[in-house]
């Protein structure tokens, strides 16, 4: 018997502390890896989240630890680092496994280091073979994937949006993880909101991302209007973030964010392959280009062949009069 211990991501909106979305994915994982070693999943929650054994345990987690500490939040590496490595040394665990975010990213490689762990980041897949943990990673821009057997109690990333959620309820136990937080080498002085308020990318179910064909920085309102009218979130591409156009958080592809909503307007997008990588598993795709022979139109649902410029506003009043 071996279990899976799980770094529970958290995020914060108005309400307060929440579960993120690919907690609940890599919940699902983890009950995987532990119904065929036989073991438990074991989720380390470094906070103090409403109800987190009765939302986790809906994903198939059987024993939750918080902490409530100073020090633990907003999240510091050392700190999150010491508490993963420290019920990972009480339970011993088959594998530790993260969100590939930019949190899970960092955090993971650390707790590798303290672990003397082997480690894979970023991956889209991951079983219980052959009394080993097996992954598989995309190559080359998602062209190819390499199926890689892992070393003794690794630790693993997966990526945000590769695998749908699956419940599988289980009455959650919620325990105190007492953990001293380490004297802080970074300290946060101040927050600031942004000027927007926005949703975040890999939260979202609906986004409506932008390209290079919108021309010049200062069209981009018409990729807002359309986002704002539906609820959604908005994304770039590479080539709009290098052009410094938009924050490199809005990056949609193999370098930026990979989303996976339930729609995905591309506006203005050529669809480079890069791209793709990071948008091709919505499930619905539109693509609007004025290019009939963009890459974009082989992954997209819906295509519109025509000016973004003219069709984006006319979207945007369509929606707002349906919704009306």
């Amino acid at each position: 018997m071996s279990d899976v211990l799980i770094y529970a991501e958290v995020g914060r909106d108005d309400g307060g502390l929440f579960l993120k979305k690919a907690t609940a994915e890599i919940a699902t994982a983890a009950r995987t890896v532990a119904d065929a070693t036989g073991g438990r999943v074991v989720a380390l929650v470094p906070a103090d989240v409403e109800q987190a054994a009765e939302k986790l345990g809906r994903y198939g987690v059987d024993a939750v630890h918080a902490v409530s500490a100073d020090g633990f939040m907003p999240y510091q590496l050392e700190a999150h680092a010491l508490a993963v490595t420290q019920l990972a040394g009480e339970i011993s665990p088959a594998l530790v496994l993260f969100a590939a975010t930019v949190v899970g990213k960092e955090l993971g490689a650390y707790v590798s280091g303290r672990l003397g762990a082997p480690i894979a980041a970023d991956v889209v897949s991951l079983e219980w073979a052959d009394g080993a943990v097996r992954v598989s990673k995309p190559m080359y821009a998602g062209k190819a994937f390499a199926t890689v057997r892992l070393g003794e109690r690794p630790v693993v990333s997966l990526r945000p949006n590769a695998l749908a959620p699956v419940e599988s309820p289980r009455d959650a136990v919620l325990e105190p993880l007492a953990v001293t937080a380490p004297a802080a080498r970074v300290r946060l002085r101040e927050r600031q909101a942004a000027a927007e308020k926005t949703i975040e990318l890999t939260e979202a179910d609906t986004i409506v991302s932008g390209g290079r064909g919108l021309g010049d920085p200062e069209k981009w309102d018409i990729v807002l209007d359309l986002a704002h009218a539906l609820g959604a979130a908005h994304g770039a591409s590479r080539a709009v973030v290098d052009a410094g156009w938009r924050p490199h958080s809005e990056q949609v592809g193999q370098t930026g964010k990979t989303v996976s909503p339930k729609l995905y307007v591309a506006c203005g997008i050529s669809g480079a392959i890069q791209h793709l990588a990071g948008m091709s598993s919505s499930k619905v795709i539109v693509a609007i280009n004025k290019d009939p022979e963009a890459p974009i139109f082989k992954v997209a649902d819906y295509g519109i062949v025509g000016d973004v410029h003219e069709v984006l506003p006319m979207l945007t009043e369509a929606t707002k009069a349906f919704l009306a």
